[in-house]
């Protein structure tokens, strides 16, 4: 397990106004520094900040009492693309013996909230600095930002003062990310105006750790940001737990619909990236792919890992299709033959009876052509719901209309070929189950009717759900 990032998340407040506040010139090209710089003249605070900066080297470096503060830069990459796409920014502080010191020691040595702020502000100087010295362009750099400060956009700084920013550093809008904190998004006029002003001047709004603490999709509805990136709690649990892996896919579906692009941040293992590609996701970031350095990844770099990643989930996925073909055709056989013999004027009990002996089959039941259910369920034996068991009200499902339900439509779309769902969550108990169906023509009456017989199936958490059904 990694250690914890805790520079990728400062001790937050007054001192994240760097962002909106430093202008600095580029460090190389002194014709274009100067300018900019007549463009955009410095405030005055900004010379304390410069001095405090030593460019000498090949790394920016800036001091801070006795503190000494670098960048490191952990590579995200695009899933589809399969190549590298920006960079998160984080610091790194030594000590006067050159011993590191983790984050909240750093901002915990500030005495008041005057020097937590100028801490705060040449940590992003250093950041810009040593990015814009790297001379890349074309992809992102996420820089953390906390609402309180990213606020004073709208109340504080003039319009397009982020355009202003970036073009010191020679870094076009569109290539900044804004990062904030899910947990901390305002619902405020001023924050909605800070965010239209973001987007105004270029840049991107990501909301960061969602899945954390009390996350609520509304915040998403109202920010619209670009992208999502979710808690590490639940890519860790995930990758561990089925049932949550599914959760985590409808949540991916769900940002989708709202517009915004997903990262997953802090994979660590095969099995974490396996589930951003299961899941659908669009950027990945962790230790599996990169850890944070001083320099930027190549441009377009792809690493290992993310081959490795497509490689694996092609295996995986034809290792499912074969089993859950085996798995499953004793149930598929089963409700095609009763279909067969309901198609032939037998009765539902003997129609159904070699479906319903075999394992975890629960029940089978008969819909009309417009998906209403004639008569009850037919239970196996072992399975029949006992009186006042859970969700009894719903235990009479005749008259029931299952139209809505993947098993109903696609049978009527194939007549006489036999459907199979994916694992869905049954209303007959809290478990998952799958369900087997056939649309087939009888004679009711003496009128040709089309009629679907269902068949659901207990679905076993282990088992591996499959990839692709039939």
């Amino acid at each position: 397990m990694r250690k914890f990032e805790p520079h990728a998340r400062h001790t937050w407040g007054a001192a994240q106004a760097w962002l909106l506040r430093a202008e600095i010139t580029p460090m190389a090209d002194p014709s274009a520094s100067a300018h900019r710089t007549a463009c955009c003249p410095m405030p005055s605070h900004v010379a304390t900040l410069l001095a405090a900066l030593d460019t000498s080297g090949p790394q920016s470096v800036g001091q801070f009492g006795r503190f000494q503060l670098r960048s490191a830069f952990q590579p995200i990459y695009s899933l589809s693309h399969m190549r590298l796409v920006g960079h998160e920014a984080l610091v790194r502080a030594q000590d006067e013996n050159g011993q590191p010191v983790p984050p909240p020691t750093l901002f915990a040595a500030c005495r008041d909230a005057a020097e937590l702020a100028h801490c705060d502000r040449l940590s992003r100087l250093v950041h810009l600095s040593n990015h814009h010295r790297q001379g890349r362009q074309g992809e992102w750099l996420f820089l953390n930002l906390h609402p309180d400060v990213f606020t004073r956009l709208a109340s504080e700084e003039p319009r397009g003062y982020l355009r202003q920013v970036a073009d010191h550093f020679r870094l076009a809008p569109d290539n900044l990310v804004l990062e904030l904190l899910e947990s901390q998004v305002h619902e405020s006029d001023a924050f909605t105006e800070a965010v239209a002003r973001a987007r105004h001047d270029g840049a991107l709004i990501a909301i960061d750790d969602f899945g954390a603490g009390h996350s609520n999709f509304d915040r998403v509805w109202r920010l619209q940001p670009d992208i999502v990136k979710l808690d590490r709690g639940l890519v860790a649990r995930g990758a561990r737990e089925p049932r949550i892996r599914r959760v985590v896919a409808q949540m991916v579906s769900l940002l989708h619909e709202c517009g915004a692009m997903v990262l997953m941040e802090g994979i660590e293992t095969p099995e974490e990236a396996m589930m951003a590609l299961e899941c659908d996701a669009d950027l990945v970031q962790g230790y599996h792919f990169g850890r944070p350095q001083a320099e930027l990844m190549p441009a377009r770099h792809m690493p290992a890992t993310l081959q490795a990643c497509y490689e694996g989930l092609s295996q995986k996925r034809a290792r499912q299709r074969q089993t859950h073909r085996e798995q499953v055709a004793p149930y598929l056989n089963a409700i095609g033959h009763a279909g067969v013999l309901l198609s032939a004027g037998r009765g539902i009990q003997e129609a159904c009876r070699s479906f319903l002996s075999l394992p975890g089959a629960e029940f089978c039941y008969v819909l009309d052509a417009r998906g209403y259910q004639i008569g009850h369920n037919l239970w196996a034996a072992e399975d029949r719901p006992k009186k006042g068991a859970l969700l009894g009200p719903l235990d009479d499902a005749q008259g029931a209309c299952w139209s809505r339900r993947p098993y109903f439509r696609r049978a009527m779309e194939a007549i006489n070929r036999v459907q199979i769902t994916r694992p869905y969550r049954t209303m007959n108990g809290r478990h998952q189950c799958m369900t087997a169906s056939m649309a087939f023509r009888c004679l009711h009456d003496g009128v040709e009717e089309i009629r679907v017989v269902c068949g659901d199936v207990r679905w076993d958490e282990a088992s591996p759900a499959p990839a692709i059904m039939p």
